[in-house]
């Protein structure tokens, strides 16, 4: 899903999804073309915690099971199908009423698109930074989450539901295991909304960025 949009973005490319072209049914999920699970065989709650050996039993579910093993056993993200269940539930399923999702560098937006977030791909020695950064004028220090949910769930839905808060959060992601094979085994994803951005981007300047503890650390970061 967002994964690939993610890759496109960090090579300096742009990577477009429609309802056709979304990948996965979680990539379609995630990225806000409403609920996709239903459509999911034998139920995304059995995929996602035990499996479903009575399916895969069935002719439609030996075919499938060749290529998508974990139908059968369960990817074991979630102890059972009822909590799993529960966690699909309470996704913020989104459908957004819009042809295209677009992953794009921030310098490539042309005069007049506002993007809905935006996407770090961070080091851990840059998420530190991105975190400080994004409590330093807030009067509360829980400003950054780290939600259990898919790769694409952390730089999707669940970040546009915290476009609409009144003080959103940043989202840490890619702690999916299934994302984690994908990705650089030191990145994890810190996504902020956009108007979170520009509020960090304003504090930058008289901010820890502009002295030597941060400086000492930007070293090891460009060695």
């Amino acid at each position: 899903m967002g994964l690939c949009g993610i890759h496109a973005e960090r090579r300096s490319q742009r990577a477009v999804f429609d309802r056709k072209t979304y990948g996965c049914l979680g990539g379609g999920a995630g990225l806000g073309f409403g609920n996709t699970y239903l459509n999911f065989p034998a139920g995304i709650e059995y995929f996602l915690s035990t499996g479903n050996k009575e399916f895969c039993q069935t002719d439609i579910g030996k075919n499938m099971v060749r290529n998508m093993p974990a139908i059968e056993h369960g990817e074991r993200y979630v102890k059972n199908p009822e909590l799993a269940k529960k966690f699909v539930d309470a996704l913020p399923m989104v459908d957004v009423p819009y042809e295209y999702i677009v992953f794009k560098p921030l310098e490539k937006l042309q005069e007049g698109e506002i993007p809905k977030i935006v996407v770090f791909m961070a080091n851990p020695d840059q998420l530190s930074a991105l975190t400080v950064l994004v409590n330093y004028a807030r009067s509360t220090n829980e400003n950054v989450v780290v939600p259990f949910g898919a790769g694409c769930h952390s730089v999707g839905i669940l970040a546009y539901r915290e476009a609409e808060a009144e003080n959103p959060r940043a989202i840490i992601g890619l702690v999916d295991i299934s994302a984690r094979k994908q990705v650089d085994k030191n990145v994890l994803s810190f996504t902020v909304p956009y108007k979170m951005f520009l509020e960090m981007e304003a504090n930058v300047e008289g901010s820890f960025l502009e002295q030597e503890e941060w400086k000492h650390v930007l070293e090891r970061i460009s060695t």
